[in-house]
């Protein structure tokens, strides 16, 4: 994600006196590349309740990467609102990413992002405007999983190691 600046910046944690922190930390952790570490969807379904999923999730290019089966929970419930969260607790700072997801379809990005994983070690192809693999989370459903791209809008950051702070970033 550090290809994208932010277009704002919001230092939310005014009561101690902290600095905002700055976009090159959460930045530089979430640069292309599998995100080694628990990584939650958040959607809404379609009478309004909450979702939450963990996913396995990639960084490539100033976005942020998940497959799942269309017939999955988080897939369906993206289909009615393709407004979501991507949540993650990086080395010294906690992360919500706020965007839309939307379906990825185009050879070179399905298989740029398929690349990653590969090299993270899941063994996973293209096969048309899909992928596929000998295995996935049991949450996925089975294959062929569609791919989606989360374009991060806004990203909230609150650091759990020193400089501590909370802030926020609008692209």
């Amino acid at each position: 994600m550090p290809t994208r600046e932010p277009i704002e910046t919001t230092n939310l944690d005014k009561i101690y006196g902290t600095d905002p922190i700055p976009w090159s930390r959460p930045g530089e952790l979430l640069a292309d590349g599998v995100l080694d570490l628990a990584t939650f969807v958040g959607t809404v379904r379609p009478d309004g309740r909450p979702h939450s999923a963990r996913v396995g999730m990639a960084s490539y290019d100033g976005d942020l990467y998940f497959q799942s089966g269309p017939e999955s929970r988080k897939l369906r419930n993206i289909a009615a609102n393709p407004a979501c969260t991507v949540s993650a607790s990086l080395s010294g700072i906690d992360v919500v990413v706020e965007g839309e997801a939307a379906r990825v379809t185009d050879a070179a990005t399905l298989e740029a992002v398929a690349g990653l994983f590969r090299e993270h070690g899941w063994p996973v192809e293209v096969e048309g405007d899909a992928l596929t693999a000998p295995y996935n989370a049991p949450t996925a459903g089975p294959p062929p999983w569609h791919l989606y791209r989360v374009t991060p809008q806004t990203v909230f950051g609150v650091a759990t190691e020193e400089p501590y702070g909370a802030t926020r970033w609008r692209f």
